[in-house]
């Protein structure tokens, strides 16, 4: 009986946590239901325009015909591709350049302020000069991704470093560790929550400028998709890749929070009421 009575106990908070989960899936989709229900209403009695607001039956019918098509899968293979190309680039030169300046003042005085001036132009200001330089194929997108990218992990990174606690360095000194074993031990686990950050915001900026760079010229891509669509006015078409958009930062997104309650279970934070 003392054997089983802890095996009881785990059985329930697993149930428990299960329902806790369905709970918050549900709440999470009603307002988004009762938004569906209300267009859908909305569009059939012709209070909304069927041409500027199709309803949601009309995007979801655009969607499986594009589906069957066979245009949406090549489209998306090409956008997803893009997108985590430019990411990796832009992402992984700002996590090294963030963790160069964070550990180093001397770094930190030659290079901070050239990449904040750099970090203010915006992409459609620089989008025509990638243009002249690259063309319009796909090195001039890939950086324009990158682009957007590098900043929130090289800001995030930076921030993470200058934040861990100085009293830990002076234990670690004690303990006889070189700079790189500060750095490995230390300076990188300590920064993570920050650097974490940082990747859900790059990933976010790197499909805001997967948009730009599909719109500025392109043949292929869920951008040039929804561009084609606009110029029929193929509206639903052009919601079709809206929510496209939505979704896949959504899962981008929940990826990395998954990463970060698997790396970061050590933490006791508050998570609200």
């Amino acid at each position: 009986m003392s054997q089983t009575q802890p095996q009881v106990q785990l059985a329930t908070a697993h149930q428990l946590r299960f329902k806790q989960r369905i709970n918050r899936a549900l709440l999470g989709a009603l307002v988004p239901f009762l938004v569906l229900l209300a267009w859908q209403v909305l569009g059939q009695q012709g209070v909304i325009s069927s041409l500027l607001f199709p309803t949601p039956l009309r995007i979801l019918n655009a969607g499986i015909r594009l589906i069957q098509t066979g245009e949406l899968y090549d489209n998306i293979k090409i956008s997803v591709l893009r997108a985590l190309s430019g990411f990796v680039l832009g992402g992984s030169l700002g996590l090294a350049f963030g963790i160069l300046v964070g550990l180093f003042r001397k770094t930190e005085k030659a290079l901070d302020p050239t990449v904040q001036m750099l970090r203010m132009v915006p992409h459609l200001a620089i989008a025509p000069l990638f243009i002249l330089w690259f063309g319009i194929g796909e090195t001039a997108k890939i950086l324009l991704i990158a682009k957007g990218a590098f900043f929130p992990l090289y800001i995030n990174a930076f921030l993470g470093i200058r934040g861990v606690d100085n009293k830990l360095f002076d234990v670690t000194r004690v303990l006889g560790f070189s700079k790189w074993k500060q750095i490995i031990r230390l300076t990188i686990p300590g920064a993570l929550p920050h650097i974490l950050l940082g990747v859900r915001i790059s990933l976010g900026v790197s499909w805001l400028g997967l948009v730009v760079a599909e719109l500025m010229g392109s043949t292929s891509g869920i951008g040039y998709m929804m561009s084609d669509a606009r110029q029929f006015s193929k509206t639903p078409v052009v919601f079709v890749g809206i929510i496209l958009f939505a979704v896949f930062g959504i899962v981008a997104d929940s990826a990395v929070r998954l990463l970060e309650r698997k790396w970061l279970s050590w933490r006791d934070s508050y998570k609200g009421h």
